[in-house]
């Protein structure tokens, strides 16, 4: 056959390819299957890349090690930390689980007396790195050592009733209304401890609870003060009324002012409210009685924690001075 097809050079070997624009397809097919261009940090030839992977590097750092799966606290649990603060929790008996400490404290005499305790009572002790106990206590002062403590067992308001009774005196029990810093409600506990409260009574909602910063503030005052959470704080109030309590309430604009009133011999509840709104309109309907704290007249309130400490400071003047007069007679 003549013509081009009679070339034996000429004859295409498989399927004929489509004719493809441009310069033969060349650089459309080099292109094809290659996707969108990666970003400048994504190109291991790019300054970029570098800078991406030292950001990565120093976050890691920041972020500490991964810790070990047993040095996960439980839900409900908590860890306290600082040597003064264990040695403070675990003197007072409280029910803890284990003990985590840095290899290099462990001649420390506080963190000595308390890896001896800890021991007695069967607690395990885990041996752990700096970094592992900074991200435990999420950068907290730890000073080498962590207690892990079990969730905090609550009492109900009647059992409040009857320590006072189991103590043959006047019940004192304090309240909180909305006060939701764990630091107030430590320092109330402590003030609660010294001026010989019978306990203390939370709402389960909008309030702080007991955890390990509340123990760390109270200094072992959470392991001597029952703490009471209900559910409805003005019904809780009530209750205690039922029983012949008298209810306080601490409002900075009350006309009648606390070292003036003289109820040293009635079982009495004192009740603050939360800084800047103060009490609740149904909780401040609920007590009997509103009183002020006298301070100057440039200042405009007290911190929540330092009202009930003063007031309850008050209270207990008042109560020795009876007892006294009492013994006298």
């Amino acid at each position: 056959m003549s013509g081009h097809f009679g070339r034996p050079g000429a004859v295409r070997k498989g399927a004929k390819k489509g004719t493809r624009v441009g310069s033969g397809g060349q650089r459309r097919r080099g292109l094809e299957g290659k996707g969108p261009t990666p970003k400048a940090e994504d190109r291991t030839y790019h300054p970029a890349y570098k800078r991406k992977q030292e950001r990565e590097a120093r976050a890691a750092r920041a972020a500490g090690p991964k810790l070990r799966g047993h040095l996960h606290t439980p839900p409900g649990y908590e860890l306290i930390c600082g040597r003064n603060p264990v040695i403070e929790a675990v003197q007072s008996g409280i029910p803890f689980s284990r003990v985590f400490v840095i290899g290099a404290v462990v001649n420390d005499e506080r963190v000595a007396q308390t890896l001896q305790i800890a021991t007695k009572q069967g607690a395990e002790l885990i041996e752990v790195t700096r970094g592992e106990l900074d991200k435990m206590t999420e950068g907290q002062v730890h000073q080498g050592i962590g207690l892990e403590i079990e969730p905090h067992e609550y009492v109900g308001v009647e059992e409040l009733v009857e320590i006072a009774r189991d103590n043959l005196r006047p019940g004192l029990i304090v309240a909180l209304d909305s006060v939701t810093d764990p630091h107030n409600l430590g320092a109330v506990m402590r003030s609660a401890s010294a001026f010989r409260a019978d306990g203390v009574l939370i709402p389960e909602r909008r309030s702080a609870s007991v955890n390990a910063t509340v123990w760390k503030v109270s200094a072992g005052a959470a392991a001597r003060v029952p703490v009471a959470r209900e559910t409805n704080l003005v019904r809780a109030l009530e209750t205690l009324k039922s029983y012949g309590y008298f209810v306080i309430g601490l409002d900075g604009d009350a006309d009648q002012t606390i070292d003036t009133l003289d109820m040293a011999d009635v079982p009495l509840v004192l009740v603050t409210g939360s800084e800047g709104k103060g009490l609740t309109r149904l909780v401040r309907e609920s007590c009997d009685i509103i009183a002020a704290i006298p301070i100057a007249s440039d200042m405009e309130s007290l911190n929540a924690a330092v009202a009930t400490g003063i007031s309850l400071y008050q209270i207990d003047v008042q109560r020795r001075a009876l007892h006294q007069r009492a013994r006298g007679q």
